[in-house]
């Protein structure tokens, strides 16, 4: 039965729970059972809540099912930045190993409140800090496609989890990549919503809109519905969106198909590697196969290094400066680095990097009045081994610090679009290669439904998680 369970999409589990063919209990049992088998491999999930999530789902239990919520009481994992009530939250840090939380972010509650089941925190490196996900509390999470690679960062534990049937869905978070990368390096599917679609604990940067949470699954259309669930306002973060209707589930389900389309393997500002560029290529142009117009063309992101460099440094000195002053020997370098990057900042530097900031924006809103989607690879690089801090060089270029590498994904970041990592390839190792979809600002029905038309024309097969693998 176990096996049954952890193949079927959210989508099926959720119906099925609402249909009351199937009891929670039962998934929990099924999800216990293949993380005692898998879990050992790769390190995905440090932290486990079977019986809190099991108290939630005695008391959704006793409710009528048209009162349980759009998720229906399936269990849901939460990336370990994330606060979750009474359950261990290290964010990656020794400074935070032995926290339990003593409240829910917003965004927790919002799902407890639709009817997910908590019941398990996902790896994630130190404060989210860099692409590849390791820390000192847990140690590496590795990709199961091969485990003596890295499964990318910094929502690695969520992708991996999904992958490997430890999850039907799992919440991700995303700065300058950090869902949209490993979600290209575990072949599922993750989406970046535009700032405020899901309303989350704002944290010192009030009115941040670098940084978001988003749904990952192993399917378009589980991403839509996770997407539903998660999405709405709250006063608490001022620039969280409401709802206005649209079913993200249905979006995805109607496999709505764009008019003309942009493809760049480079965006203008970042090597690629030849083998992922040419895979999302060939990926991109099987549209026109669908009767949809598709062109070489990218958006002007000049100053997008500089843009989000500035930018990022500032929110880590905002967020992380008073740990410098009590706890720098627990900080890795990479921490270290960017926060006193940010300290080091004039209010010069940081108005030159809003005022280009804007200017981007201004340059992508005119592009998508000419294109309904820009299409790229959503990775640079195939999964690398997971000893690499981070990748120093792609096709000749060395790269400077530990985030220039994810250029492809931040430049997109600066553009408040959405963005979608697509399985759409193996590399000729069999390392999956994600192909990112991105649609206007708060485009994310059209974005969806463009995905799941192509998901279903490319017929990977990526629903079904798989066992571990070793590099042989």
């Amino acid at each position: 039965m176990t096996s049954e369970l952890i193949s079927k999409s959210a989508c099926e589990i959720v119906d099925r729970l609402r249909a009351e063919t199937l009891d929670p209990h039962r998934l929990l049992d099924a999800l216990e059972e293949r993380i005692a088998a898998v879990e050992p491999s790769v390190n995905a999930l440090p932290t486990l809540a079977f019986e809190r999530a099991r108290a939630h789902a005695d008391a959704m239990l006793k409710r009528p099912v048209s009162e349980r919520g759009l998720l229906a009481g399936i269990p849901v994992a939460i990336k370990d930045l994330t606060e979750v009530e009474g359950v261990r939250t290290t964010h990656g840090s020794r400074i935070f190993e032995n926290n339990i939380s003593a409240r829910s972010d917003i965004m927790v509650t919002h799902l407890e409140t639709e009817g997910a089941l908590i019941y398990a925190k996902t790896a994630t490196p130190e404060f989210g800090a860099g692409a590849n996900t390791f820390n000192d509390v847990f140690g590496a999470t590795l990709n199961p496609w091969n485990i003596s690679r890295s499964a990318a960062g910094s929502s690695g534990g969520s992708a991996v989890a999904l992958a490997t049937g430890m999850a039907w869905l799992a919440q991700g978070s995303d700065l300058g990549g950090s869902l949209r990368n490993p979600a290209s390096f575990c072949g599922i599917v993750g989406l970046r919503p535009s700032p405020g679609r899901v309303a989350a604990d704002p944290g010192l940067l009030v009115d941040d809109i670098l940084s978001v949470e988003g749904p990952m699954a192993r399917t378009v259309e589980d991403v839509g519905l996770f997407l539903d669930a998660m999405s709405g306002e709250d006063t608490a973060n001022p620039i969280s969106l409401p709802r206005d209707g649209t079913s993200y589930r249905a979006a995805a389900q109607s496999r709505a198909l764009p008019a003309r389309i942009a493809f760049s393997a480079d965006l203008g500002i970042t090597p690629v590697d030849p083998e992922v560029a040419d895979i999302c290529r060939a990926a991109a142009y099987r549209f026109a196969e669908l009767g949809v117009d598709v062109v070489d063309a990218h958006p002007d992101l000049s100053g997008a290094h500089e843009t989000f460099q500035t930018l990022r440094a500032v929110s880590f000195a905002t967020g992380h400066a008073s740990k410098l002053k009590t706890h720098r020997d627990l900080l890795k370098p990479e921490v270290i680095w960017n926060i006193e990057k940010g300290l080091a900042l004039t209010v010069g530097d940081v108005a030159k990097a809003e005022a280009r900031r804007a200017g981007i924006i201004t340059r992508a809103l005119a592009f998508f009045d000419d294109y309904d989607l820009l299409l790229t690879p959503a990775t640079i690089v195939a999964p690398f081994p997971v000893e690499n801090r981070y990748v120093t060089e792609c096709a000749g270029k060395t790269f400077e610090t530990y985030i220039d590498w994810l250029a492809i994904a931040y430049a997109i970041t600066l553009t408040t679009a959405p963005a979608l990592s697509l399985p759409c390839g193996f590399t000729r190792e069999g390392l999956p290669v994600g192909l990112q979809i991105v649609a206007r600002p708060r485009g994310e029905a059209r974005l969806l439904a463009a995905a799941a038309a192509l998901e279903h024309h490319l017929d990977l097969g990526t629903v079904d998680p798989i066992d571990p693998r070793s590099g042989n």
